[in-house]
């Protein structure tokens, strides 16, 4: 008979971040910024500069090593504290990778096949990497690894999601009780989108550099960005997303940065006799005043190396210290030893 679980698993949130360079507002609001919230609501919270997952696309050595030291400084600088989830480098945990190759053995082709996220990118994509199509499984992997109940993502990885329940469920009942399945957690968190063309989300991809507002820019950066929004010959300020994407995409970061609703903002600004122009500069003081505090930081962190090795390698212990004891009970199932 197989064994079954004991007690009920402690809730506990995993989540990663690929170190591809500077945030921007569309990941602090859409990601960082909901973090904040859960590590103050949950008792564990273990959150992962996932860098196995950013060399699925060819990245240069240097380039990623720097990407890791800057996207730590960013999350510390945005406000994640160290002492209140576990911060660390997936690379640096090997289980990581062990466990991955264990879920590929009882997950089939046709279901990695079948990933929306796979469909698309191989079709833009000549001569992919196998870690294009194998990497949803790594991810199951950190999820499991840390028996994580609760993983907060966009809806466009709920497939992902998915995976890690179906291989929890079959590693479960091919070997014995010992993985939670995951929940997703759906927050009401807003897709920021491209400043120049407000149909796409914001993305670090986009080769425009003006359609983002990443953490670090400065002030006279800023100000560029949103002067050069792209709105409609409407001067009104009105919430309309599907007829005013510009404008709307414009009211959803005043949102996502204040608290404030979108037909307050509206109604201010028609009390006020703000056109666009006008709203622009007022946006452009919001976002300067919030990113000012989160790049000063930043650049302090930045040039601090030993504390946050400091920080990587105390997250690294105690992400391992979970890790070794899930693979051990891992590998006594499965047959190892």
């Amino acid at each position: 008979m197989f064994r079954k679980a004991k007690k009920a698993c402690t809730r506990r949130v995993f989540s990663g971040i690929q170190p591809t360079g500077i945030p921007h507002i569309g990941n602090y609001v859409g990601a960082i910024k909901n973090w904040l919230q859960l590590q103050k609501k949950y008792d564990s919270m273990i959150l992962s500069v996932v860098d196995l997952h950013s060399i699925t696309l060819p990245q240069n050595p240097e380039t990623l090593r720097e990407n890791i030291y800057d996207m730590t400084a960013c999350l510390l600088a945005c406000g994640i504290d160290s002492d209140k989830c576990i911060l660390f480098q997936q690379s640096t945990v090997p289980q990581h990778t062990q466990l991955a190759w264990i879920l590929g053995c009882i997950c089939t082709l046709p279901r990695l096949e079948h990933l929306a996220q796979w469909k698309e990118k191989s079709e833009k994509n000549k001569d992919v990497g196998t870690g294009l199509l194998t990497y949803p499984i790594l991810q199951s992997a950190d999820i499991l690894l840390y028996k994580a109940t609760d993983v907060p993502v966009g809806k466009d990885q709920i497939q992902h999601i998915e995976l890690s329940r179906d291989l929890a469920k079959s590693f479960n009942t091919k070997f014995g009780v010992l993985f939670p399945k995951p929940q997703e957690l759906l927050g009401p968190l807003p897709k920021i989108k491209s400043l120049k063309n407000p149909k796409n989300k914001m993305s670090k991809s986009e080769i425009n550099p003006m359609g983002r507002i990443d953490l670090t820019d400065e002030p006279d950066q800023i100000r560029e960005k949103i002067k050069k929004a792209v709105t409609d010959s409407t001067s009104e300020i009105t919430y309309d997303p599907e007829n005013r994407p510009g404008v709307a995409n414009l009211i959803e970061i005043h949102e996502a940065l204040t608290g404030d609703f979108a037909e307050d903002i509206c109604e201010t600004a028609m009390l006020e006799s703000m056109d666009t122009h006008k709203y622009k500069l007022l946006l452009t003081d919001i976002v300067i005043e919030k990113l000012k505090p989160i790049r000063e930081e930043f650049f302090r962190l930045q040039k601090d190396r030993h504390h946050l090795d400091t920080v990587l390698e105390k997250g690294r212990l105690n992400a391992s210290e979970i890790a070794e004891v899930t693979y051990k009970e891992v590998t006594k199932l499965v047959g190892f030893r």
